[in-house]
């Protein structure tokens, strides 16, 4: 990358909401005249707050005990400027990642108040959800978004070719940007290298067996299959892990190809399948056509592993009616699963749904762990040139902000097995 491109690296994420986030002049002009709106929004996370506690520390120098009333943690929130409520109250997330990053509210511990959130998020209810013209504004944002076949790979390389230098700094050897299974007190790339083995588990394929894996990182599990005499053709958008894949992977006659195709051209068939937190970056509007793949591309009785992450179904319409934090500013066209949808679409397409497991707080030690390691990358200078300080702090912010939603119990990460039907 020339000069020119690293000064600019992650600008595109860091300017997410293209300027439309409660909080500016409009937030101002819908304050203005309410004297009690701030105390509404507070009266409002009180009466929600059904597990743990905040301790608010208010701009006039008061300080309010919200919740209470339930088990769960104890987090300290201080609140520099009204307008960190304001910017909450009316675009939820996105204008609560705003006011962070002015200074309006901090904490000693924010994954306490991610995890609050989540934790109550059925009876907070609208509370911290964007509201009104934030809501249609950040909805027409997100389905600029896409996943058609030409935004799909516009998505994919916002968030994935940021750079292999990038996440090089900060992951581990196995180059795994999914959730680890941890067993005891083990390295984060043992736990990831538990995780691949229990998908290989789920497979049960043999040498000479054919695979693909959909969405396939940086190579890691293709590799560790083609290693054991399987077939494996690895399909990615991202041009950027494709090149990584291959200069690390491609030796020795292994049975391993890297294709930068979209999941909704293959064809052919395969023994097994496996897709590691793809389905993600897939949409709603495409998970019929993610499982079609599925369903086409498996011979009957062949299997599917697919891990992924679910929302609470219960709030699954309200988080799809917006976009959130994570799909405004990480992840364009993103969108968690709701478990019941997804596997009513797959079961219509003859796929068994079996073995379902959850390990949610794995991925909250991951997330972690990930934290750790990208602050250590940056203390010791070694994050490549081009993020600048607002992009670093919202890379933390971000992999703190989804520690607490695993943490909280709203959101997981599952595995699944798919079988053909015969």
């Amino acid at each position: 990358m020339n000069d020119q491109h690293d000064a600019k690296r992650g600008a595109h994420l860091v300017a997410g909401d293209r300027g439309l986030v409660a909080g500016r002049l409009w937030a101002r002009l819908w304050a203005r005249g309410r004297a009690r709106v701030f105390e509404r929004v507070i009266e409002g996370i009180d009466k929600g707050l059904n597990h743990g506690t905040i301790e608010g520390r208010l701009p006039d120098g008061s300080t309010r005990i919200v919740g209470g009333r339930g088990d769960g943690p104890y987090a300290v929130c201080e609140i520099s400027s009204w307008m960190a409520l304001v910017r909450l109250a009316n675009s939820g997330s996105v204008g609560w990642y705003v006011a962070w990053t002015r200074g309006e509210w901090t904490s000693p511990d924010p994954v306490a108040i991610f995890d609050l959130f989540m934790r109550n998020a059925r009876s907070l209810g609208g509370v911290a959800r964007a509201k009104g013209i934030w809501r249609i504004a950040k909805r027409l944002i997100h389905r600029f978004n896409g996943n058609s076949a030409r935004g799909a790979k516009r998505n994919i390389a916002a968030h994935y070719d940021l750079g292999n230098d990038f996440y090089a700094a900060w992951l581990d050897e196995t180059m795994s940007y999914s959730s680890a299974i941890f067993a005891g007190d083990e390295s984060l790339e043992s736990a990831q290298r538990r995780k691949i083995e229990a998908i290989a588990d789920r497979l049960a394929l043999e040498p000479g067996d054919r695979l693909l894996e959909i969405g396939c990182g940086w190579g890691y599990l293709a590799n560790r299959f083609a290693e054991n005499g399987v077939a494996t053709t690895a399909i990615t958008l991202s041009e950027e892990q494709r090149a990584w894949a291959e200069q690390r992977y491609l030796a020795g006659g292994k049975p391993l190809r890297f294709e930068l195709v979209d999941y909704r051209a293959m064809t052919g068939q395969f023994d097994g399948i496996a897709s590691v937190e793809m389905v993600e970056a897939v949409g709603q509007e495409y998970w019929p056509q993610y499982l079609d793949c599925i369903a086409r591309c498996l011979r009957p009785g062949g299997r599917a592993a697919i891990q992924y992450i679910a929302i609470d179904d219960a709030i699954f319409a309200d988080y799809a009616a917006s976009a959130d934090f994570i799909q405004t500013y990480i992840f364009p066209g993103g969108m968690l699963l709701s478990t019941e949808r997804f596997r009513a679409l797959a079961e219509a397409r003859g796929l068994v749904w079996s073995d379902e497991t959850h390990f949610g707080g794995d991925y909250a030690e991951t997330l972690k762990q990930w934290r750790e390691r990208f602050d250590l990358a940056v203390e010791e200078k070694r994050l490549p040139a081009g993020f600048d300080k607002q992009f670093r702090d919202l890379w933390r912010y971000y992999l703190m902000y989804c520690e607490g939603g695993f943490r909280g119990g709203g959101i997981w990460v599952a595995q699944v097995t798919l079988t053909k039907s015969a």
